[in-house]
């Protein structure tokens, strides 16, 4: 037993230490109070404050409060209504100091809790998990359905919350994509007073398509570093599950973890793997239903507020997703997401080549030959150039530098795989229904002539 304790204070030592080098991490906060509710309520009410002093949201804090305060009463009634932290020797020797009896009756005489009806809290009647009179106390310290998006490792999913550094800024070049990023999506978070002026919430939505291996992730963190928001990257498989309701399950703990870290940017990467379309008849099609369900339930905010959550989807397959998704409200705007222009592609170059012995790399001649490779394709030309002339240091036994000649040697063994992306969707384009999501899409191809 005192091992299982001095562990467990070791534990909450690591957990407070890791605060104290990350304050602003609500996540490891809500951590700590979580292990101090369990083994340690007293000094679970500090830790409590210090949570709502940073910024985190008011519902969990509530709820954090309210578990603390049935944490301690359930104490005061196993313990025979003296509490712990006033043993029977110390009240019979200071009777002045200590409590009367009759202020903390045994458990069959307790009242019944009152109810919590605050609107802060939202919590039902029962909220509290309490017995009746006379019967025994439940297993669980707390209302499962309580749910705050972190918890008992059992009952719930974790994802990782990141503060993203990178800003648009970082990113090279697509002057095009930054520009409609700017007036479509940014510019109304970035002027919050006046939006509330005309009545609209710090939220919103985005999806970006495009062919595979152009940034879409990347621009992703960029956004949230541009709104100073949270971040949490969502893939197909962090959230599918093998038995059922727990995909569903693991999407509701996404947005809960959002709204306990917000401001904060939820990515689903490979979007129409999750909102895939639910008439598609396919046998997944009952999963397919159930998964766009809960996520229009979140989008739309039924159980709380999505104040302060931007929701961005990267897909390659926008015809894919369920156009209830894409009704105005939810994911209503749009951005293409084009292999990098000019610019990108000296600087995904130039980049790819740092620490690398490169000398006299014409980069003008490299953009002119790579019109149509996308950010992955020429990584993998710089990777093929660097192991050409690796392979031919070690046939002659002399290093020698990558040079101009490599890469575009490369360039020929390199197919631009945004081709099979644009043939693909040619058809949508030509025989599908266009909602105006396509119009810079058209464009793009006009210009190229693709």
């Amino acid at each position: 037993m005192t091992d299982e304790r001095g562990a467990t204070n070791e534990f909450v030592a690591i957990i407070r230490s890791a605060v104290a080098a990350d304050p602003t991490n609500l996540g490891l906060r809500i951590d700590l109070v979580e292990l101090l509710l369990e083994h340690d309520v007293d000094s679970a009410d500090p830790e409590i404050a210090a949570l709502d002093q940073y910024g985190a949201n008011p519902q969990t804090v509530a709820v954090l409060r309210a578990r603390a305060a049935a944490a301690r009463l359930r104490r005061r009634a196993n313990t025979g209504g003296l509490g712990d932290a006033t043993p029977p020797s110390a009240a019979s020797a200071s009777p002045e100091a200590a409590p009367a009896a009759t202020d903390f009756p045994s458990m069959p005489s307790l009242p019944p809790l009152p109810p919590v009806k605050s609107p802060e809290t939202r919590l039902s009647d029962d909220s509290l998990v309490w017995p009746p009179a006379g019967e025994p106390p439940p297993a669980q310290t707390h209302d499962p359905r309580i749910r705050m998006g972190v918890g008992d490792e059992e009952e719930r999913q974790f994802f990782d919350v990141d503060r993203p550094a990178v800003r648009l800024d970082d990113v090279a070049g697509m002057f095009e994509v930054k520009r409609h990023l700017e007036t479509t999506f940014l510019a109304p978070m970035r002027n919050p007073e006046l939006a509330r002026m005309y009545g609209q919430a710090p939220r919103g939505s985005l999806l970006m398509y495009g062919p595979p291996g152009c940034g879409k992730t990347f621009i992703a963190r960029a956004i949230a570093g541009e709104l100073g928001a949270n971040f949490i990257h969502v893939t197909v498989a962090d959230i599918m599950g093998q038995f059922w309701g727990q995909t569903e399950k693991a999407i509701h703990d996404v947005f809960e973890a959002a709204r306990a870290a917000r401001p904060c940017v939820i990515f689903f990467d490979e979007f129409d793997a999750v909102g895939g379309r639910r008439t598609s008849g396919g046998s997944n099609s009952q999963q397919l239903r159930m998964l766009t369900s809960q996520l229009l339930v979140e989008l739309d905010g039924v159980e709380a507020s999505n104040d302060g959550i931007y929701l961005l989807a990267a897909t390659n397959r926008p015809w894919d997703i369920d156009p209830a998704l894409r009704r105005p409200g939810r994911l209503d705007r749009t951005v293409l997401i084009l292999p990098p222009d000019e610019v990108a592609r000296a600087a995904i170059v130039h980049s790819r080549l740092k620490d690398k012995p490169a000398a006299n790399v014409d980069l003008n001649e490299i953009v002119r030959r790579t019109d149509e490779f996308s950010g992955a394709d020429l990584s993998y030309l710089v990777d093929t150039a660097v192991q050409h002339a690796f392979m031919e240091s070690m046939r002659d036994g002399v290093p020698r530098m990558i040079e101009t000649a490599d890469l575009v040697r490369a360039t020929g063994s390199v197919t631009p795989s945004s081709r099979g992306w644009f043939a693909e969707i040619k058809p949508v384009l030509e025989y599908g229904i266009d909602d105006g999501t396509f119009a810079q899409l058209r464009s793009y191809l006009k210009q190229h002539r693709i």
